[in-house]
This record gives C-alpha cells, sequence and structure tokens, in this order.
C-alpha cells in the first residue's frame, strides 16, 4: 500500500470520546468547515450549525450538525425565476451525499489540526432528534439536520478501529457473492480486532437483547458482528417518525 502524509492521516483516525477544555481558535473553526465546504458537491445542498454552548457529547468543545439545505437553493432559484420541481427523494439522496462528503472533509481538516472528532450514530436521523434541532436553531422549512459531529482536542489515546477485508469490500468488473471462508474471515478479522482493543468491555456497550432472546455473550467474546447484529436486528423497524419529520421540515417522499 502507497503511504504519504494524507494517507497515513486517514489510516490513523479514530473516533474521539474524551476531550480536553482547550477551546479551538475561531480561526481553526474557519478552516475546518471552508476545508469541509470544497468536498465534491451536487449542488452544495448542506449548511452547518455550530454551538459551543451546552454541554456537548463526550464533553466535546465544539458541536457540529451538517444539515440538507433546499431553502438557499430555493431563495437563489426564485430570484432566477424557477421554482423547485424535482423531486424530494432525489433532492435528499443528493443532500445526503453532499452532507456526508462535507462532513468527511471537516473530519479530516480537523485531524491535520491535531483535533478529533466523534460522529453521533444514526441518533441525528431520529424524527425527535430532528424536531429538536430544528426548534432549537429555529431551522426555516426544507433544512433537515443530517449528520452530528463533536469536536476538540482528544484527551485519549486513538486506535484505528478495525475494517474489512479488502477482498470482503472490494469487486471489480462484477459483485462478487462471499465464499464461507470470505465471509468466515470477515467476521474474524472485524471480531478479533475488536476483541484485541477490548472495545465494548470499556465502553460497556453491550446491547441488551430483547423479545426474550437469551443472552450467551460475555465481554470475553461479545464483539463487532454481534453487536451490529443486535443493533440493526432490533432498532428502528417502523420508519413512521422519520417520515413524519420529514414532512414538518417540509420534505415529501410521495410527491
Amino acid at each position: 500500500m502507497i503511504r504519504n502524509p494524507a494517507i497515513d492521516l486517514m489510516m490513523a483516525r479514530a473516533s474521539t470520546r474524551k476531550y480536553t477544555d482547550e477551546q479551538p481558535s475561531d480561526e481553526a473553526i474557519e478552516t475546518i468547515v471552508r476545508a469541509g465546504q470544497q468536498a465534491p458537491f451536487a449542488s452544495q445542498l448542506t449548511s452547518v450549525l455550530l454551538t459551543r454552548e451546552g454541554k456537548a457529547p463526550f464533553g466535546a468543545p465544539l458541536w457540529f450538525t451538517v444539515c440538507v439545505d433546499a431553502h438557499r437553493l430555493e431563495l437563489f432559484m426564485a430570484r432566477r425565476g424557477w421554482k423547485v420541481v424535482t423531486n424530494d427523494l432525489s433532492l435528499l439522496l443528493l443532500g445526503l451525499q453532499d452532507a456526508a462528503y462535507l462532513a468527511e472533509n471537516m473530519v479530516i481538516a480537523a485531524e491535520s489540526l491535531g483535533l478529533g472528532s466523534c460522529f453521533l450514530g444514526e441518533g441525528s436521523l431520529s424524527g425527535g432528534r430532528v424536531k429538536a434541532i430544528a426548534k432549537r436553531y429555529t431551522l426555516p422549512p426544507r433544512v433537515l439536520p443530517m449528520v452530528e459531529l463533536v469536536m476538540g482536542y482528544p484527551a485519549e489515546e486513538k486506535l484505528p478501529r478495525p475494517r474489512y477485508p479488502l477482498p470482503f469490500a472490494l469487486f471489480e468488473d462484477e459483485y462478487a457473492e462471499p465464499t464461507e471462508d470470505q465471509l468466515s474471515e470477515a467476521m474474524r478479522a472485524m471480531d478479533e480486532g475488536y476483541l484485541a482493543q477490548d472495545y465494548y468491555r470499556k465502553a460497556k456497550a453491550k446491547i441488551p437483547l430483547e423479545d426474550g432472546r437469551e443472552e450467551r455473550f460475555t465481554y470475553d467474546d461479545y464483539s463487532w458482528t454481534e453487536h451490529i447484529s443486535r443493533k440493526w436486528g432490533q432498532w428502528g423497524a417502523d420508519p413512521e417518525g422519520m417520515v413524519e419529520a420529514l414532512r414538518e421540515r417540509g420534505f415529501s417522499l410521495t410527491r
């Protein structure tokens, strides 16, 4: 694998969940957000919210929310005598890409300045969370909170987390259904990698079982494949809360 400073930075990146009290400068914040804006875009369907007040997760000094923002698009289109006729599903999918690209650029820029960061996960996409953010920031219609991200100077050692072996993730010319051996190897790589870091024990992050399932794992063998199976095998079966939040933000998936 080719190595250079930019690649080394990305390969060493890991989420930070403990921060010092040092407040990043306005110049650092401007640099991080401007670097985010230079990401590839469909139509710059994004805006960024920031708070430095209140209690951010993990004690971070900066709490960003990257939004899908069709409101500003519509404002300048109106000046040109146009209205958006593209369906909202297309706008949301393109806006989600824009928001994700921007947020990732922000993360890498922050790493280059000595800051750490942590995405806040699927909670940002829940209906209740969308409503709370919209109320807190007095968001106009057609602005949808999509990615929450905290940042600051790390107060802990960061270890890169395991990833799938490349043959399980990269397919040339045709998607390849994994063999039983490849599936086993990918699961082994993920589970042994997390167990070697004692990740779930340190984080006390075992997801409780629902529906009367019997607990068979301890922190000696509970690892990523079981954790992620419990996560997506028990949560979020009903999308109605998110659909309703989209409606309240002015987006319709059926129009």
